[in-house]
């Protein structure tokens, strides 16, 4: 029993780990054209950008209702088929941790913005492969969330595309001067939209983590304290929330300039007109995913709504050079993930 508490300990410290570096990891998401076109300093965007990341904590329990991406994440391993045949699944939910933190490290490192969230489940689904087999893995969670992938952006680049050319015919009168004062401090809501739909989306995968976790062992006759126990995601307690959407909130403010240096020019120029539109349409993508509870990457989202916006111009505005390193780095993200995991996995099972 000692044992097994020590692995939810550790399980809860690695998801607490992943969601801050996932909030300085993808913080460019959400700030990248506020920076660039100069609206906010740095230090003014990663602020203003966490604050929001928490406010989505008080939406999602309060106005939404739920945490319906935890719930996803959280049936994504199928922990009971693991513990039904003698499996412990506390090292199988560790080594995906360690494995999505050390790619989403790596790719830090390199300025990639690859996706936190496929990085997570391609942890997960390889370690639990590496324990079980693919019985192991809820196949059509799996299946889509790999074909959001490609869907997620598409809806960004469409919706971004949409947005441009509806706000181009609509100020087509104004003076160049004004439109763009206003559309500099416009951009400041719809920054703030996109952080509020990236801690909706990301902050939830690590809830799914801890709760299915707690649930396991409540439901397997571990005696767990009153305030922790839970056999159902619908008893989730407050502060399973409070501490994952303040990591990335945290983690949001310590930065994360070499992906924002991608994000915010690398793909396409961005003016104030246009960082307004692909936030709008990015927000709008993460806030309709959320409807549906699923679990899609903001970086995925933002990456084609700034494509989209760029795509007005005339498509050569694009990079599309640049585009195709990102969209490389998005496929391999969940088969190297995997690979990771299943190597921690392996070596982990060495010392059980």
């Amino acid at each position: 029993m000692e044992t097994q508490i020590l692995w939810l300990v550790l399980i809860i410290v690695f998801c607490v780990g992943f969601d801050f570096i996932n909030g300085f990891h993808d913080a460019a998401n959400s700030i990248a054209t506020v920076v660039s076109t100069r609206v906010l300093t740095p230090t003014q965007a990663v602020i203003w950008s966490a604050f929001f990341n928490f406010v989505a904590f008080f939406i999602a329990k309060y106005i939404i209702g739920e945490f319906g991406v935890a719930d996803t994440v959280s049936k994504a391993v199928r922990v009971d088929e693991l513990t039904a045949n003698g499996i412990d699944f506390l090292p199988v939910i560790f080594s995906g941790l360690f494995a999505a933190i050390a790619w989403n490290l790596f790719t830090w490192k390199m300025g990639l913005p690859s996706s936190s969230s496929h990085t997570l489940i391609g942890g997960l689904a390889g370690a639990a492969i590496a324990a079980y087999g693919f019985g192991a893995v809820q196949t059509t969670i799996i299946l889509t969330i790999i074909l959001f992938i490609f869907v997620a952006p598409l809806i960004g680049f469409i919706a971004g595309n949409l947005i441009m050319v509806l706000t181009l015919n609509l100020c087509r009168k104004a003076k160049p001067h004004k439109a763009d004062k206003w559309f500099k401090m416009s951009q400041l809501f719809s920054s703030a939209a996109l952080s509020i739909g990236h801690g909706l989306n990301d902050s939830q995968k690590e809830m799914g983590i801890i709760a299915i976790t707690i649930i396991s062992l409540t439901t397997s006759g571990i005696e767990l304290p009153q305030w922790m126990a839970m056999t159902d995601m619908s008893e989730l307690h407050d502060w399973i929330p409070i501490i994952c959407f303040t990591a990335i909130a945290a983690g949001t403010m310590s930065g994360g300039w070499k992906i924002m240096k991608t994000m915010g020019n690398k793909i396409t120029k961005v003016t104030p007109v246009e960082g307004f539109c692909a936030q709008t349409a990015g927000a709008i993508t993460l806030f309709i995913t959320q409807m549906f509870k699923v679990p899609v990457s903001t970086t995925h989202v933002i990456s084609g709504s700034i494509m989209g916006v760029g795509a007005v111009k005339r498509l050569s505005a694009v990079r599309w050079g640049v585009t195709v390193e990102l969209v490389t780095a998005w496929i391999m993200t969940i088969p190297i993930s995997a690979v990771i995991a299943m190597v921690v996995y392996t070596i982990v099972s060495l010392f059980l």
